[in-house]
């Protein structure tokens, strides 16, 4: 990326400034712009999107302790990096280390040769010294006298991960390095706007069009994200099941969702729509006469049917379904339901339900994921007697606790507990979860229930990516509190080091791009990132580790193999090294430099919507136009994610 220097300006000039289309990033020269006091400072680094680097330099004129007062009220406003020079006081630097620590603040330390350039060996050493004294980017800028003084800088990028690393040399013979040190893999080079702090340096304008040359940006107005289909399928049967007229607003159509809405409608239940305001009067949980239904294409759907046929149908039901349904084994279900006295004929649809959903105590495995689970959490609630689930090693935990919430909302009440190691104990993180025990009384009946429908953050996260990559997005209507998996992405994209901010009125969530360092998450829990993520992390300079590979079998297409397949044939290194799928990807700049850009031509989606998706986002970064032989499919969950898509 290019890091714009400003200095010399007042407040409104640099907000004004900061809105220029090349300036991705701006260092500010707080030694440099008198203008700005304490409240000015603090003013700018809290209201800025772009990432700002807090940059103090001591001098006569700039005692340490004032250059400390200001690089702290930086930290503490919002300051993306703070950039300390290596020569500082040791307590003055232990402060700011402190401080950049418990505020998220990345720190450079930097070192500046006037003169000239020492040798390679020496250098080596001012890299290891900055990283001793807690640096998480290295600056090393020297003075070029002859060629050869640039190479022995930019050689660094040989010996040190180049993400850790900004090095290049000033005047005239090191100003292609400030270039060059792009190429390598730098996080992010220097730019001037108007005035040169520092011999050598570019035009900020002239630099962002020799690193992206025509490469498309993208940026959008505030988008609106859909319903999300894991809330609005299982309000649409919840609602079917009830006693009562219930009102579901914000609805979206897809594929998935009419699936739910024909499921409801053979049940019995009556369901009109009023613009995005479904009106459904339920069936008071009354049996089910019929002997076969249709659960379109949704896996989801198709597990929290079985369980409710078992205990809603007076005989045997055959479950149908169409497209990448009739390949998905329901590894699993067989088990899963004999705990109840349920046998199912196949682990594949078309299946037969056949048998009385009998309560009780059972231990089942989560190893196959949550779905099936909902369902039996959605179904033993209207049986006679109460239950006992122990769960063990379970999957997807997210999506069982919005099973439980849209359950709630509709009258059902189910104690739950989690259980896990020390560890667990103190975390509270999911990921650690070994078992859970639900308490399922018998005897309830669904109530009906108006709600509104989350926007779907699975739908949002391929628009944050882009924006993240290749410019900036702003999303409106999404719930930063929801307990829909995919809100991960969020973590995902701070890890990686992307720009995020929210508007505190209106809720709008702005992602922007910053500089993109390698990630490692276990993403067990929320699979249907995993192809949009593997886009970003081709875009992250380092390899990327992403875990939960094994929960991508069963999906719409065999998403881990087929993530592998996109990525190398667009010229990313990737590979599944055990239950971890690993990318190898450097950032937008070095590969517009570098003519690395990923590979257009043609692709298939493997008929999976959210490889469609996530191909749409890798096509921004593209050689040529991305062709892809079935778009049609993405209907299954976002219809309109095309036209949503040309906006940007």
């Amino acid at each position: 990326m290019i890091c714009v220097s400003i200095q010399n300006k007042d407040l409104e000039t640099i907000f004004d400034l900061l809105e220029e289309r090349y300036v991705e990033m701006a260092e500010i020269r707080l030694d440099r712009c008198p203008q700005l006091g304490q409240e000015e400072i603090e003013e700018l680094f809290s209201n800025s999107d772009v990432p700002l680097i807090a940059t103090c330099r001591i001098s006569d004129a700039m005692p340490a302790a004032e250059a400390e007062a200001k690089l702290i009220t930086a930290i503490k406003a919002g300051a993306a990096y703070v950039d300390l020079e290596l020569e500082a006081p040791a307590m003055m630097s232990k402060r700011i280390r402190r401080e950049a620590r418990e505020c998220g603040t990345v720190l450079i330390r930097s070192y500046h040769d006037f003169e000239g350039t020492d040798s390679r060996t020496a250098l080596e050493a001012l890299v290891e010294k900055c990283q001793h004294l807690g640096a998480e980017i290295a600056k090393i800028v020297t003075t070029a006298r002859m060629p050869e003084d640039a190479r022995k800088v930019l050689s660094l990028y040989d010996r040190f991960a180049p993400e850790t690393l900004v090095a290049f040399c000033m005047g005239e013979e090191g100003r292609q390095s400030r270039l060059d040190c792009l190429k390598k893999g730098a996080p992010f080079s220097y730019a001037a706007f108007d005035e040169a702090a520092a011999p050598g340096q570019w035009p900020a304008e002239e630099m962002f069009e020799a690193v992206y040359g025509n490469l498309q940006a993208v940026e959008s107005e505030p988008l609106r994200m859909p319903a999300s289909k894991s809330f609005a399928q299982r309000a649409i049967i919840a609602a079917a099941l009830a006693d009562g007229v219930s009102h579901l607003r914000g609805y979206s159509p897809c594929g998935d969702n009419e699936a739910a809405l024909a499921v409801a409608r053979a049940l019995g239940a009556e369901v009109t729509l009023d613009e995005d305001v479904l009106t459904i009067r339920g069936t008071a949980g009354a049996p089910y006469a019929g002997d076969s239904l249709h659960v379109g294409e949704s896996g989801f759907l198709t597990r929290l049917m079985i369980p409710l046929m078992a205990r809603l149908a007076r005989g045997p039901v055959t479950l149908s379904g169409e497209k990448t349904l009739l390949r998905r084994p329901l590894t699993g279900a067989r088990d899963m339901m004999a705990a109840f006295r349920v046998a199912l004929s196949g682990e594949q649809i078309p299946l037969t339900v056949n048998g009385r959903l009998t309560p009780g105590e059972a231990e089942i495995s989560g190893q196959y994921g949550s779905q099936l689970v909902s369902g039996l959490l959605a179904a033993l609630p209207l049986c006679r007697e109460d239950s006992v689930i122990h769960l063990e090693s379970p999957k997807s935990i997210p999506y069982i606790f919005i099973t439980l919430d849209v359950l709630k909302q509709f009258g059902i009440r189910i104690e739950n507990e989690m259980e896990g190691d020390e560890e667990f104990v103190q975390t509270q993180d999911w990921g650690l979860c070994e078992a859970m025990t639900f308490r399922i009384k018998g005897g309830q009946r669904y109530k009906a229930a108006d709600l509104d429908l989350e926007a779907d953050w699975s739908a949002a996260a391929n628009f944050l990516v882009a924006g993240a990559i290749f410019g900036q997005v702003a999303l409106e209507g999404l719930d930063t509190k929801s307990l829909q998996a995919d809100l991960s992405i969020l973590d995902i994209l701070v890890e990686a080091g992307a720009s995020l901010s929210q508007e505190e009125e209106t809720g709008v969530i702005h992602v922007r791009k910053a500089p993109l360092r390698a990630f490692e998450v276990d993403a067990s829990n929320c699979p249907d990132l995993f192809p949009v993520i593997a886009v970003l992390a081709a875009f992250c300079q380092g390899t990327s580790r992403i875990g939960g590979v094994g929960r991508l079998a069963n999906k719409e297409s065999d998403r881990a193999s087929a993530i592998v397949d996109m990525l190398t044939r667009m010229g990313v290194k990737a590979a599944v090294k055990g239950d971890r799928l690993l990318v190898e990807g450097h950032s937008l700049a070095q590969r517009s430099l570098t003519g690395n850009l990923l590979r257009g031509g043609e692709y298939t989606s493997h008929h999976d919507h959210r490889m469609v998706m996530a191909l749409k986002v890798a096509a921004f970064g593209a050689d040529g136009p991305v062709r892809i032989d079935d778009e049609q499919c993405v209907a299954k969950s976002f219809p309109d994610f095309g036209q949503i898509y040309a906006r940007l």
